[in-house]
């Protein structure tokens, strides 16, 4: 199949898209496929059940849904998940089908946002050089808990397929379970991709925030049973508009003179969206803020801005679907879902029919209908309505919310809010796979720590920048030499006298493509010896006189150039020599007057670290053109001290 012939539909910006397929499935029996499918589907919900139900999700949550054949993709499960300004969420989510592939040995997943193959992105120093995003469509699988990409296939007879087209997903399982070993991605990929999931599961737990939050009654009720509604509640402040905050001059639905300290779940980036923001209440509001110096002051302030997202959200609220109402006792995924939650803990040992198994219950359902049985339709799925249905399913007494505050769960501390540059640094190098050379040095006295680095330092520019010079690169861009990143610097003779043959040219012979005619007769096989050798002696003449062209038009070059100033910007070996034998001479003579005058040899690595130093000082600390190169290349500056 033509590459142009095969382009996915476009997916939302800050969306996740995931499809999985059988392995090893019939064609020919689409009902047989379709049980199956609903089987493993069923399976899935109930093994992963007890991660997904406590989880908040920025905005959708983690959902697939049988979906038949349709054209050249076969039947399938498969969801979309838009999780806005988290990302974390999409990675929780890429750690969710590895998880299943590796428990479902049948099940190969292929998992790509509007970036793409985006999973690709964490290796990218590792991957083939034919792997790009047009040859990677269906060439990327996620199966059996591991990686795995379709080799190129260069050659008939080889594993793979070619680079020059895309695969069917069909064709494309048929290579992976027929050589699922070949197909398998090298370690260094790999890798790099567990490296990105390193943590998890307990990374979920490490991305939650709690914190006290001063909140009329009736939001401290619905997220004690619904936590997942912090998430709309949130972006509703966070998003809104003057339009919005209409609702928010008399707040109806949650008063402020009902308001009580409790502790309430966020994950950090719902935190840091809604510490961050700085806000202002309507006078008319009722809401009013301690001073700053206050010990609860940030309470009143969290809680202030809560207030105003649930009242958005009820006040967008109309209550015309149905889902909201259907029974999810009534779908024959339900009775598995349930048990693996109680089989896997979620409950807590809560007995049946408490309210706080009640209240668990209910985030269940939610999860349910959002995960199962919901369309996803923005137009049909608001949050207000499902606030406004716990409000009027919940009975609660002030004085007993008001009692409850002296047994809060404590906060956590929010000082991953505020970073150093060093620490920034530290984790960009981490990301990147490399380690500062500061963070390799052992303990040593300042001043010879100073000058190792500075000492490295200048060695790594001058032989990192030659190293960017002489890669070789193609007519998509300049690319990083990897040696620069993970391999000593060595001296190559050869290479070097290779390199200066092709700028130079070769000493016995030109390029004889030059003296080549593709439509000479045949008989040109039988050259007399002579004419060889009188060719031989022509090409040898050619290439000299070449040679002499060339150096008399650099000198030409070199003379025309030292009548202007442009020399005065380059560092001479020895130009410092020669001003001190002029100091300790009076009397020069005409011959050493001309001596001065002579082209010296320029020093061509004092000269790059001079400039390089000098766009990193105009930088003033800040990205720029010296800084974003010397970084790619692995390379670490340390900062200016003369600096003020």
């Amino acid at each position: 199949m033509n590459m142009d012939g095969l382009r996915r539909p476009a997916i939302p910006e800050d969306a996740v898209q995931y499809q999985l397929f059988l392995a090893h499935s019939d064609p020919s029996d689409a009902e047989a496929n379709e049980k199956s499918l609903k089987q493993i589907q069923q399976n899935i919900l109930a093994e992963i059940a007890s991660l997904l139900v406590p989880y908040i999700w920025q905005h959708q949550a983690f959902n697939i849904r049988y979906h038949p054949e349709k054209g050249d993709v076969p039947a399938h499960l498969g969801g979309v998940t838009e999780f806005g300004d988290n990302v974390e969420d999409e990675w929780f989510i890429v750690y969710l089908l590895k998880e299943i592939t590796r428990t479902f040995s049948d099940v190969a997943v292929v998992v790509y946002d509007n970036d793409g193959q985006f999973i690709l992105i964490e290796a990218a120093e590792h991957l083939p050089k034919w792997l790009d995003p047009d040859s990677s469509e269906n060439r990327v699988f996620l199966y059996q808990g591991e990686l795995h990409i379709l080799p190129n296939r260069t050659r008939s007879g080889e594993v793979g397929w070619p680079r020059d087209s895309v695969p069917a997903v069909d064709q494309a399982l048929e290579v992976l379970r027929s050589h699922t070993e070949s197909c398998l991605a090298k370690q260094p990929i790999r890798s790099a991709l567990a490296r990105r999931l390193d943590g998890y599961p307990d990374q979920i737990q490490q991305n939650f925030h709690r914190a006290h939050c001063y909140v009329p009654a009736g939001i401290a009720v619905v997220l004690s049973r619904r936590p997942d509604l912090i998430a709309p509640a949130v972006s509703a402040f966070y998003l809104r508009d003057p339009v919005d905050l209409q609702a928010c001059r008399t707040f109806r639905t949650f008063p402020p003179d009902t308001r009580v300290m409790t502790s309430v779940k966020f994950t950090r980036c719902l935190y840091a969206q809604l510490q961050q923001q700085s806000f202002v209440p309507d006078r008319r509001s009722g809401f009013t803020l301690p001073a700053r110096s206050h010990p609860q002051y940030r309470a009143h302030e969290l809680g202030m801005k809560l207030a105003h997202g649930f009242e958005i959200l009820c006040s967008k609220c109309g209550r015309s679907s149905s889902e909201q109402d259907t029974s999810v006792s009534s779908n024959p995924l339900w009775r598995g879902f349930l048990d693996s939650l109680t089989k896997n803990g979620y409950f807590k040992s809560e007995l049946e029919g408490s309210a706080r198994y009640k209240d668990l219950l209910t985030s269940a359902e939610s999860f349910f209908r959002q995960s199962v049985t919901s369309t996803h339709r923005p137009d049909l799925h608001n949050p207000g309505d499902e606030v406004l249905k716990v409000l009027e399913g919940a009975s609660f007494s002030l004085e007993d919310l008001e009692n409850q505050e002296a047994h809060l769960q404590p906060e956590d501390s929010d000082a991953w809010l505020d970073i150093s540059p060093q620490e920034l640094e530290r984790l960009l190098e981490e990301k990147g796979g490399r380690v500062s050379d500061g963070a390799r040095k052992t303990a040593q006295p300042d001043e010879e720590v100073q000058e190792e680095e500075a000492g490295y330092s200048l060695i790594a520019v001058t032989q990192g920048m030659k190293n960017f010079i002489n890669a070789m690169s193609s007519h998509e861009g300049a690319e990083i030499p990897r040696s620069c990143l993970v391999e000593p610097f060595s001296f190559d003779p050869d290479a070097v006298t290779s390199a200066l043959d092709r700028l130079l040219g070769p000493k016995d012979e030109l390029d004889s493509d030059d003296f080549d005619d593709d439509d000479d007769d045949e008989d040109e096989n039988d050259v007399d010896e002579n004419e060889e050798v009188q060719n031989s002696g022509f090409q040898e003449q050619a290439g000299s006189e070449e040679l002499e062209n060339l150096k008399k038009y650099m000198d030409e070059m070199d003379q025309e150039l030292q009548s202007t100033n442009i020399g005065q910007s380059f560092t001479q070996n020895n130009r410092a020599s020669n001003k001190a034998d002029a100091s300790k001479s009076t009397s020069a003579t005409s011959g050493s007057e001309l001596a001065e005058e002579e082209i010296q040899p320029l020093d061509v690595d004092l000269n790059l670290v001079t400039n390089l130093l000098e766009s990193l000082a105009s930088q003033a600390g800040l990205a720029g053109p010296a800084s974003n190169l010397l970084q790619s290349l692995g390379i670490h500056i340390p900062p200016d001290a003369d600096q003020p």
